[in-house]
């Protein structure tokens, strides 16, 4: 009897860290991190364009509305608010992002 429940929990334990080692290799794959999405590679350009302000707030180049701008907005800047603990140059970056973007949509 515990023979058979040795065996169960091995092939249990086995199934499970097999499962979790091929989703890891799988987004290692596509460019993934184990841990969770891609960071872009790269950092600020001098001035702000249309396809940096999309990518600081994690939005699509297409099909921008103010309301979609500023849900974005405001989810980000409650994550980085310098006064949560956040950076205050990432803070900046946001605003300058929904700046360029509400003026330009």
């Amino acid at each position: 009897m515990a023979t058979a429940l040795a065996v169960g929990v091995g092939v249990a334990g086995l199934a499970f860290f097999g499962r979790a080692g091929l989703v890891a290799l799988r987004r290692y794959r596509s460019g993934t991190a184990a841990l969770g999405k891609a960071f872009y590679k790269g950092g600020f350009e001098k001035s702000m364009n249309k396809r940096e302000a999309a990518l600081i707030l994690e939005v699509s180049e297409r099909g921008l509305t103010k309301d979609i701008v500023r849900k974005k907005h405001r989810a980000l800047i409650m994550l980085n608010h310098p006064d949560r603990g956040g950076s205050p140059y990432l803070a900046t970056k946001i605003n300058e992002a929904k700046g360029f973007l509400d003026k330009n949509t």
